[in-house]
């Protein structure tokens, strides 16, 4: 095996190596790996930095960007492997695209403000995926995305081509109108209705958060954490008070929640 052990590697290392254990005679695992076969491993590695992010753990961000960084290396290998691009090919296209959508760094182009550069970044975008339309601009936003953080973005884009309540209220009673609608749903007892109508309503939500500035993933991960916390001290006073929950009446448990919700 043609490898140097070092004291410290730098990426064209991690390059290399991941040519060595792709190689036959190297990891029988990476070997017979795929983009599809490793594709939650990415979403998975992208989702434990951003904990390490919002956590402020920053040796902890240095080891999980490493980890995203791999499967950047994992997959352009495979790619190569099949014929296809290269990693060298993966940064120079990043690299192309920066040079492009900066021309107030690269060029003559002025911009001296942060809404000025978002404006010309997203007008340059346009142009080099040769989108000829606004609604062609919504389809691109990702459709792999969580879907609140998708419908974020999408009318967050909307509104930038004036598609957009004038403030607050328009959305509140627009989720109003499509609560509404999923109740009357939910009382004809039609699946498809209901299915349709809790997707507008949770649409609206989101609508709802862009106006108050709260961010509709973060708030609801918050949700879910106080939710789990909260359940937690009924489990406590249950087991405190002798009461099996799974046979517990719901007014039960519910004063139990209220009385949880009061101290914490």
């Amino acid at each position: 095996m043609d490898f140097q052990f070092k004291d410290n590697y730098n990426f064209n290392d991690l390059v290399n190596i991941m040519k060595i254990l792709r190689k036959p005679g190297g990891c029988p695992w990476d070997a017979e790996q795929t983009h599809k076969s490793i594709r939650r491993d990415f979403l998975e590695e992208t989702y434990e930095a951003i904990e390490a992010i919002d956590t402020e753990d920053s040796e902890l961000l240095c080891e999980e960007l490493g980890d995203v960084l791999l499967q950047v290396v994992f997959h352009s290998q495979i790619e190569q492997d099949a014929g296809g691009f290269t990693i060298d090919e993966v940064c120079d296209g990043i690299c192309k695209k920066l040079i492009i959508r900066h021309p107030h760094v690269f060029s003559d182009v002025i911009a001296e403000t942060p809404d000025k550069v978002l404006e010309n970044w997203d007008a340059i975008k346009m142009q080099t995926k040769e989108q000829k339309s606004y609604a062609e601009t919504l389809n691109s936003v990702s459709h792999a995305m969580p879907a609140l953080m998708r419908a974020h973005k999408v009318q967050k884009k909307a509104a930038k081509y004036g598609f957009d309540w004038d403030d607050a209220s328009g959305a509140l009673s627009k989720l109003s109108e499509e609560v509404s609608e999923l109740s009357q749903a939910i009382g004809e007892g039609n699946h498809d209705s209901c299915y349709e109508e809790l997707g507008d309503v949770l649409f609206s939500v989101v609508n709802v958060s862009r106006f108050i500035g709260v961010d509709p993933e973060e708030s609801l991960a918050s949700s879910v954490d106080k939710f789990i916390t909260r359940f937690s001290g009924v489990e406590s006073l249950a087991a405190e008070r002798g009461i099996n929950m799974k046979e517990a009446s719901l007014a039960e448990l519910d004063a139990l929640w209220d009385e949880v919700k009061n101290t914490k």
